[in-house]
């Protein structure tokens, strides 16, 4: 008999909008909400679910890709949102009036809703106070680590035992320098509170294979700077001079804008 503790779809992933599903036995909650709400609630619906099912929603960080539905869902569904002080105090007005009990404050400690643990971990990002997740639900780990210009030790000892990790993979390094942003965004971007390149996703892929971590999706790609063949590629090939079997040591995916990937358990 096979016990499901999690299952974890991306329902968006890209500078236009960001949503990732979680379910455990008793909760079901976003990371992120950054499509409007009724496009949050069509992603639902293709796997027989609606925002009307969701606890919680909680945000990185207050960047409109992330919290674009967020406040509207929050209002309607009565859906209490969880994010950091500093990302409170940055995206306050996006997300609109929400009663008290709705602004849930969290820090860098576990805490637990229903039976999932829940753990943010600090991430170097352009934001106030982002943060990226893991939660946890009967002995399975899901960790989510997107938007961010580095892998840090920290990062990676949150993120290193999950058994599936969504990380960020957003952009090829040489299309972006050749690519149509000004230098000024090519600079954010490639900075170490920017986002990861394929080749930086890449060597933390070989560093997580080597651990307990089973399953990763490579996500929030950039659609100037990047194609999924060519990140699939530049982080294959790294595997293979790691000596990591494809498929057999890890499996890749990858998260898209324009539609949900499945529903992946975990158990």
């Amino acid at each position: 008999m096979i016990i499901i503790s999690l299952q974890i779809s991306v329902l968006a992933s890209g500078s236009s909008g960001n949503v990732i599903y979680v379910e455990s036995e008793q909760k079901k909650v976003l990371i992120d909400a950054g499509l409007s709400g009724k496009q949050i609630n069509n992603r639902l619906r293709k796997i027989n679910l609606s925002v009307k099912d969701l606890d919680a929603i909680l945000l990185t960080h207050e960047h409109t890709d992330h919290i674009q539905g967020a406040g509207v869902l929050a209002r309607r569904c009565k859906i209490p949102l969880y994010a950091t002080a500093g990302t409170w105090q940055a995206a306050g007005d996006k997300l609109g009036k929400l009663k008290s009990e709705q602004q849930c404050v969290i820090d860098t400690t576990s805490f637990n809703l229903g039976d999932c643990q829940i753990k943010a971990f600090s991430i170097p990002h352009d934001a106030q106070e982002p943060v990226g997740y893991t939660i946890t639900s009967c002995g399975a780990k899901v960790g989510v680590a997107t938007d961010m210009g580095e892998v840090t030790d920290h990062v990676r000892a949150e993120i290193s035992d999950s058994d599936l990790v969504v990380l960020e993979s957003n952009h090829d390094l040489e299309m972006l320098k050749i690519g149509p942003y000004p230098w000024s965004l090519k600079k954010r971007v490639m900075g170490n509170k920017g986002h990861l390149s394929n080749d930086a996703a890449g060597a933390e892929v070989v560093k997580l294979a080597k651990s307990s971590v089973s399953r990763i999706l490579l996500a929030h790609l950039s659609k100037n700077n990047n194609v999924p063949e060519l990140a699939f590629l530049t982080i294959k090939n790294m595997l293979v001079e790691a000596g990591i079997k494809l498929e057999q040591d890890i499996r890749l995916d990858f998260a898209y804008q324009e539609e949900a990937t499945p529903l992946y358990q975990l158990g």
